[in-house]
């Protein structure tokens, strides 16, 4: 690139806003990126770039990933993101939109965004039967083994996946957790396959759940949409008879968050 037009790069980003500008970067890759690859388009001088990168790592924003060059949204950046998530406006008619789902299936149905090492439980609403399963708002769950988590580890490259379920420390929570990571590599392909995923007792004895993507406008996933009920009322195949419906609400929970 000619050094006038880098010159006129840098000057279109303000100094006060270069860093909101790196991570823009940064959630625009959806993978975690190096600095020189989230300079591709901002162009700034190798060194700001580099005491960006190190300013907001030290403070949380940003944090480096497993190969040690690349970086990802830090805990301060997804608390961010889960707060913009919560806003008053949004969270009105997210409620109102999950409210009427889980008013037509009967039973929990949940919103959880992924973590570093889990599932978030943004949104909930409870079933009105009084045999119920207690997830609170802010419970964290594993990946592993749940379908919130599965559905996530979905969006995962063949390479983050087998890397990560390599080094993760994989609970067994009931008999019928998997922990193998051949096996669960196997079965987070089949949940690509299928745009969903279940858990059939998995996490909790007598529990089971089905989970779809809520996707935003480049089809990456924002969060998952739920429904979870103890196995004594329903079964699996009860809760995928859901399925269409669910799909339908997850593309109306996706527009309140990409749509103005």
């Amino acid at each position: 690139m000619p050094s006038g037009a880098t010159s006129e790069s840098q000057a279109s980003i303000p100094t006060n806003l270069r860093v909101l500008a790196v991570l823009e970067e940064v959630a625009l890759a959806g993978v975690p990126i190096t600095p020189t690859e989230a300079n591709t388009r901002l162009h700034l001088p190798k060194p700001t770039l580099h005491r960006l990168f190190a300013t907001m790592e030290r403070e949380g924003f940003l944090q480096r990933d497993l190969d040690g060059r690349s970086y990802s949204p830090g805990p301060r950046l997804r608390a961010l993101s889960i707060n913009v998530q919560s806003s008053m406006r949004i969270r009105t008619a997210r409620l109102a939109v999950l409210t009427t789902l889980a008013e037509t299936v009967g039973e929990t149905c949940n919103i959880a965004t992924p973590d570093r090492h889990n599932m978030t439980y943004l949104e909930r609403v409870e079933t009105k039967w009084p045999l119920r399963i207690q997830l609170p708002i802010g419970t964290a769950v594993p990946f592993h083994c749940t379908a919130s988590g599965k559905m996530y580890l979905s969006t995962l490259r063949a390479s983050h996946l087998r890397q990560y379920l390599t080094a993760a420390r994989l609970e067994a929570h009931t008999p019928a957790t998997m922990t193998d990571p051949e096996t669960l590599i196997a079965a987070v392909a089949q949940v690509r396959r299928q745009g969903h995923a279940t858990d059939d007792e998995e996490f909790l004895e007598g529990m089971v759940a089905v989970a779809v993507p809520i996707l935003d406008q480049r089809k990456r996933l924002l969060s998952t949409l739920s429904v979870h009920a103890p196995r004594q009322r329903v079964s699996l195949d009860d809760l995928k008879a859901h399925l269409p419906l669910m799909r339908d609400t997850a593309q109306n929970l996706a527009r309140l968050l990409t749509e103005d």
